[in-house]
């Protein structure tokens, strides 16, 4: 895969070009680079939400997609090559019903609210949104495996329910909750 970084100032970029896995240059503003870019935004996001108190197990499952979103970011980088494996999509599948499986059954809307760390966990999940997007664009234009789209979309998902696991995650043992929408139109009282 690639030449390791041993310099990162090396001016090639200057030209508004930047190169591939595979040394071919391209434009700074193509779909390809910029399906790379958002996924390495969503990766340092999910960096930042690191930093948050959160469970274990919550911890270990992000430190690995950190590194799957990694493979994502490679794949992209070098057309035709392949480094996000099947059970990549398969672990977000287990860790979506295993974490899924221990909230309540949503009757209303949340907001992208709460504690920090679910706060934070939403923005990585529109993030991953908007990485997705630029996934499905740059298909309409090139030829792609399935993977990187389908690992983008189960991640959404996933990182919508662990806003909620962290959401009820308190050092002091308390549990918490989502916050709920409140609309005053669905309400019945009229206005608009």
């Amino acid at each position: 895969m690639g030449q390791r970084l041993t310099q990162i100032a090396t001016r090639t970029g200057d030209n508004g070009t930047t190169g591939l896995g595979d040394n071919t240059r391209v434009s700074k503003n193509s779909l390809r680079v910029h399906a790379m870019g958002e996924v390495d935004e969503l990766n340092s996001n999910i960096g930042v939400l690191l930093c948050e108190d959160m469970p274990a197990e919550v911890r270990s499952l992000l430190v690995e997609i950190q590194h799957q979103l990694f493979n994502l970011g490679g794949e992209l980088s070098i057309p035709g090559f392949e480094l996000l494996k099947p059970e990549a999509v398969l672990a977000l599948d287990s860790a979506l019903a295993e974490h899924n499986s221990t909230l309540p059954r949503l009757q209303e809307f949340i907001l992208p609210a709460g504690s920090r760390a679910a706060s934070l966990a939403h923005v990585c999940r529109t993030v991953a949104r908007r990485a997705e997007r630029a996934v499905v664009a740059l298909e309409s234009q090139e030829v792609l495996k399935d993977r990187p789209r389908q690992y983008l979309n189960r991640l959404s998902d996933l990182l919508f329910v662990l806003a909620r696991v962290l959401n009820r995650h308190r050092n002091d043992g308390s549990v918490g909750d989502d916050v709920y929408w409140h609309s005053e139109r669905l309400a019945g009282d009229g206005s608009v």
